[in-house]
């Protein structure tokens, strides 16, 4: 089932291309900005007369003969306004017909694609000297959204956890083990305090670094006591990632995992292949790329540092190794990088490189998608009091912990396994939530008191519009219509009962448009209007005492509209809840 804009816009451009007798028009068909416009306008006509010189209300009045002769079901009636825009009133009948469908198959609701491709999505990529902290937030659950999404319109997602854990910092943790007075098991049992200690003795003293650099060319070159001891790290710090993945109500498992150092045997090989490109320079003993597009402020090329002078690898180096891995072992079609915006240039580079050194199949396309960070309420990076990094398990319990105390506040009469329940489910899909409803690439504002509100664009506002419409539904739906709920094309006496059905079914191209361009706020936003939107519906037609053919009419508008938010939210990684 095509999504109301993609019907639309495939139709009305055929009509323009077969008028025009140019090939790939764009209609660019939109969504009304308000009601009096109707439902859609294709804004696509002025570009293309002017483009031809031509008038475009009379282009547009001939294409509207054209659509009127050849009539699409789905559009009830075309007007031309303004310099030549095409409002577009959709038919009822036709309408309620696509819900009823979906109401008898409610998977009918998201659209599948017509051409599945293999998408690789890197996410999360936690460095696993120490426990995940609040920074990798927001790289975890957009990756995870973005995944979901991808999966649902029937794409085959390849998770990719490309975890730090063949770097600097494992000679550091590991030659701080061997040489301090606590114990492997003490050092494990508070990773974070160890790390700490360690990183401030490999900062002061600089034997200790040299002897950490000599340890990290030991664990690259496969000796085998400083392997078992990098393990125990890794395994560790494994076991944290996997709680904080399971709290989070993510989709990653350890069977995701494709760590640094599962590409650490093909580093000499990128190393080699470069070298045969003939890409390879030499720069105070490093081996590095360089490529005339990159350049600093002072003109000179900046270099891709392939390789230490110490024979040590780096990022770029492994970025290279799963760039070919994707492409050709795993035939993706896209591959997917979320990761800190910091990082843009680090990937246009390796991107770069990749291409000229044929690491990437010319099929791939490459995306960074790019994050800002998460600030504190002085306008920094989001730090602890002390000015110390939060761990984001520990952010986590708090949330759950202060929604806990909202929860009993609004309902204390509720048995406390239930307040307890719902707290956590409010207290991580608030935090989940306030990220997930910001432009990703902008820096936001962590703020408790927004996030958790019951008012505005927030999670506990949504789960809640959800768990009001499933209580409204519960008491309403008698025997007699158990299961029997249809839309009435007739029925429609109210603009909010169109407004409503128009609303819940623009899910699937909201649903399109972040699979495309990988902004899980477009669903966050969409979701916060189609909770508005049943709300004034539900203040302009009455259930309760209504005509027979009304009421169940109306129930099963409720139940669209119940089956759009709980898909949409369970896309961004959030669960709903029938009863708060």
């Amino acid at each position: 089932m095509q999504t109301l804009k993609r019907t639309l816009n495939d139709h009305i451009a055929q009509e323009l291309e077969a008028i025009t007798g140019l090939a790939s028009v764009n209609a660019n068909v939109i969504t009304s900005s308000k009601r009096e416009f109707g439902d859609y306008q294709a804004n696509g006509v002025m570009a293309l007369a002017k483009q031809l010189g031509r008038n475009p209300r009379e282009l547009g009045a001939e294409l509207i003969a054209r659509l009127e002769s050849g009539k699409l079901p789905l559009v009830e009636r075309y007007e031309l306004a303004g310099p030549g825009f095409i409002n577009i009133h959709l038919s009822s009948e036709a309408l309620s017909q696509r819900a009823n469908e979906i109401l008898a198959s409610p998977e009918l609701l998201i659209a599948s694609t017509d051409t599945p491709l293999t998408i690789v999505v890197d996410y999360s990529s936690p460095n696993l000297a120490k426990e995940m902290h609040v920074g990798h937030l927001r790289g975890t659950i957009i990756g995870d959204c973005i995944s979901r999404v991808l999966e649902r319109q029937g794409h085959r997602v390849i998770r990719q956890n490309h975890v730090g854990d063949w770097g600097t910092q494992f000679g550091m943790l590991i030659t701080f083990m061997r040489e301090s007075d606590a114990s492997k098991d003490v050092a494990l049992a508070d990773l974070e305090t160890f790390y700490r200690a360690a990183k401030e003795k490999f900062d002061s003293d600089p034997e200790f670094a040299t002897r950490s650099r000599e340890a990290v060319v030991k664990l690259q070159g496969g000796d085998e006591e400083t392997l078992n001891a990098w393990r125990s790290f890794i395994d560790t710090s494994l076991t944290h990632c996997q709680a904080v993945y399971d709290k989070l109500n993510v989709t990653l498992t350890l069977g995701d995992l494709k760590p640094e150092s599962f590409y650490n045997p093909e580093l000499h090989s990128v190393v080699e292949r470069l070298e045969s490109a003939g890409l390879l320079s030499e720069s105070e003993g490093a081996r590095c790329v360089f490529l005339d597009e990159f350049k600093g402020k002072d003109d000179k090329p900046l270099p891709v540092i392939i390789q230490k002078s110490d024979g040590g690898y780096l990022y770029a180096t492994t970025d290279l190794a799963a760039i070919d891995y994707r492409s050709h072992a795993l035939n993706a079609d896209r591959s997917l990088y979320v990761v800190d915006a910091r990082q843009s240039l680090h990937f246009q580079q390796v991107f770069a490189v990749a291409a000229a050194a044929g690491f990437s199949s010319p099929s791939i396309s490459l995306e960074h998608i790019s994050y800002g960070t998460m600030m504190g309420s002085d306008g920094k990076p989001f730090k602890t009091r002390s000015g110390d990094t939060v761990k984001l398990v520990e952010l986590l319990d708090e949330a759950v912990t202060r929604a806990f105390a909202l929860v009993t506040e609004k309902n204390p009469g509720l048995d406390e396994d239930e307040r307890h329940e719902i707290a956590t489910a409010v207290g991580i899909a608030s935090v989940k939530y306030s990220d997930l409803s910001k432009n990703r690439t902008s820096d936001y504002v962590f703020d408790w008191s927004t996030m958790l509100s019951f008012e505005g664009n927030t999670a506990p506002y949504l789960m809640y519009a959800y768990a009001r419409i499933k209580s409204l539904l519960a008491k309403q739906i008698d025997a007699e219509l158990q299961g029997r709920l249809l839309l009435n094309p007739t029925a429609f006496n109210e603009p909010e009962e169109k407004l409503l059905l128009v609303k819940a079914l623009q899910l699937a191209e909201t649903i399109e448009a972040v699979g495309q361009d990988c902004f899980p706020n477009t669903l966050s936003n969409y979701l916060y209007e189609l909770a508005g939107v049943f709300m004034r519906f539900y203040e302009a037609c009455p259930i309760q005492g209504a005509a027979p053919e009304i009421r169940s009419h109306r129930l099963a508008l409720c139940l669209l509209a119940a089956e759009a938010l709980k898909q949409g939210l369970e896309l961004l990684g959030i669960n709903t809840l029938e009863r708060m």
